[in-house]
């Protein structure tokens, strides 16, 4: 098994406790009070509250892998429904509720995360900064919550670049993650990202021609050599804050890190909607 990065393994550490407050019940019971009823309601709003008010445009450019249709029904419709401030607030209360009750060291792990979260790069990441300049609680479950969104979100724009110098639009990329799995998954992915099957099957065409596909859906050793190199700069992309971290403490924050990333990842339905694995 090949070792993974150390941006890799920290980005599997963090990710569960950021993406609490899409799947866990009281995360979302947090949502749903604010009045934001559905999933996806709670999820466009949660996620691109960070830019204020915005219309769809700014979120169809910086969640990517979503139909234009999927955003447009959401935005700016879900700001008649709540304001972006009280959208912050809920998932940050949400998210709260679940951390406080996992077992470990919140505040050293919080600390350290924070510092990381500190030290990331904020030009070109759209989502990255807007999360970076919200100001920081001032609870450990808070902190360590808003550091987990501020390091995802700053890595998510950094793969973002990295699929556009590949050149995979939006369909693409959804089509692309499929075949590497050998074509399983199409049936949960595809809707969840609100393409139709003419278009992904349009997209499906594409990657065949390029090289990417091959007759029975599945990825070529094309389209594995374009994700080990999609991979590579998103870890390079998403290197500062460990780096300035140090070895020494980025070590000590996975150690803490880890079994709150454990408890936070029996809480996440899997399959889910936006790709994380469970973590054991």
């Amino acid at each position: 098994m090949t070792e993974l990065s150390i941006e890799r393994r920290m980005w599997s550490l963090y990710e569960p406790v950021h993406a609490v407050t899409y799947f866990a019940d009281d995360a979302l019971a947090a949502f749903e009070a604010a009045g934001l009823r559905g999933f996806w309601r709670g999820y466009f709003a949660g996620r691109s509250a960070p830019l204020g008010a915005v219309p769809a445009g700014p979120v169809l450019a910086a969640f990517y892998g979503f139909a234009p249709r999927m955003v447009t029904r959401a935005l700016p419709d879900v700001w008649t429904r709540i304001t972006p401030e009280a959208a912050l607030a809920a998932r940050l209360e949400g998210a709260r509720r679940v951390l406080r009750k996992v077992d470990g060291d919140l505040t050293e792990t919080a600390s350290l995360l924070r510092a990381a979260a500190e030290a990331v790069d904020l030009h070109g990441r759209v989502l990255g900064a807007a999360n970076a300049m919200l100001p920081w609680p001032d609870d450990p479950a808070g902190v360590l919550w808003q550091a987990a969104t501020v390091l995802r979100e700053h890595r998510g724009d950094g793969h973002l670049a990295a699929l556009l110098v590949e050149g995979l639009d939006g369909v693409e990329c959804n089509v692309w993650r499929v075949a590497l799995r050998d074509g399983d998954g199409r049936d949960f992915y595809q809707p969840a990202r609100g393409w139709t099957d003419e278009e992904w099957d349009a997209a499906t065409d594409r990657l065949r021609t390029r090289g990417w596909v091959d007759a029975s859906g599945r990825a070529t050793e094309a389209a594995r050599s374009a994700c080990t190199a999609i991979e590579a700069t998103t870890d390079a992309l998403a290197a500062t804050p460990w780096r300035v971290l140090g070895t020494d403490a980025t070590a000590r924050c996975a150690e803490l890190l880890r079994p709150i990333a454990v408890q936070a990842s029996r809480l996440l339905r899997h399959p889910n909607p936006i790709g994380l694995p469970a973590l054991d």
